[in-house]
């Protein structure tokens, strides 16, 4: 018997697959009559795939893991709604709350695995104080990294919000003072690196800026880490507790994969 982690190659797709195989002993958990139990799960970049694969290495005798790559992050969670994969990797409980309420889904988190440390970045400016009048910023479009990006800006002093809206929930329009008069322009979070290039600064998360070679540690003007927002194993709540979840759930609380997070400095949650 084989431990495979399976690759599909269509971004959003089933396509063909690359095998990679380590050979393991035989099942004594998983499937009966010595099957292999095959578990897909979506991811989209680094350090989500390299999750992934960590955790196929490390799932228990009698399970696979399938990596499905995927371009996008509403995408894995059709996929996981649908039945057509198991799990997904792409994501914190808000923003999979709010695609359950946009799409009468049914997702739940399994566990945290990673914590996400976001930041706003900038070509030009050291400082967000620096932001001139009349500036650029540029904040993603999904109502949960929007609401941390706006309370980033008015914990800054650069911004006022609403005193009745909870803590990163806040949308544009809840900005009650812009004394600077920034331009917010809200953007996909695929086109968050390309405003890089050209706003005066540009919320971000670490996945997408480690692409240009930015860290929060090194390079954020602002950050912020809070727990709500750990990167989360999800599935469809039919799901929970069946043996392959559980299978799936141990194997991303590994040793293995928590060495990884540590080698790319990147904060277990577990």
């Amino acid at each position: 018997m084989t431990l495979r982690l399976r690759t599909i190659g269509a971004a959003l797709a089933v396509g063909s697959l690359a095998l990679l195989t380590a050979g393991c002993a035989p099942a004594a958990g998983g499937a009966s009559g010595g099957d292999v139990v095959t578990i897909k799960v979506a991811a989209t970049v680094t350090p989500m795939t390299d999750v992934v694969e960590a955790a196929a290495e490390a799932i228990e005798d009698g399970y696979e893991i399938e990596l499905v790559p995927v371009s996008d992050y509403v995408q894995p969670n059709v996929l996981v709604e649908n039945g057509e994969i198991d799990a997904n990797f792409v994501q914190f409980v808000p923003f999979m709350e709010e695609f359950n309420t946009k799409n009468d889904a049914s997702l739940a988190g399994v566990t945290p695995i990673y914590s996400t440390v976001v930041a706003f970045y900038s070509k030009t400016l050291s400082s967000l104080d620096e932001l001139p009048q009349g500036g650029s910023v540029v904040i993603p479009n999904d109502s949960a990294n929007a609401g941390r990006a706006l309370q980033l800006l008015a914990d800054g002093g650069i911004i006022t919000l609403d005193e009745g809206v909870d803590r990163f929930t806040a949308k544009v329009t809840d900005i009650t003072d812009n004394p600077r008069e920034l331009a917010i322009t809200q953007v996909d979070l695929l086109q968050l690196n390309t405003a890089y290039e050209e706003a005066d600064a540009v919320f971000n998360l670490p996945s997408f800026a480690r692409q240009l070679g930015l860290t929060p540690v090194d390079n954020g003007l602002a950050v912020e880490q809070d727990e709500q927002f750990a990167v989360t194993l999800v599935t469809r709540e039919d799901k929970l507790g069946t043996p392959e979840i559980a299978a799936l759930e141990k194997a991303f609380t590994s040793d293995e994969v928590r060495e990884m997070l540590e080698s790319l400095d990147v904060p277990p949650a577990f």
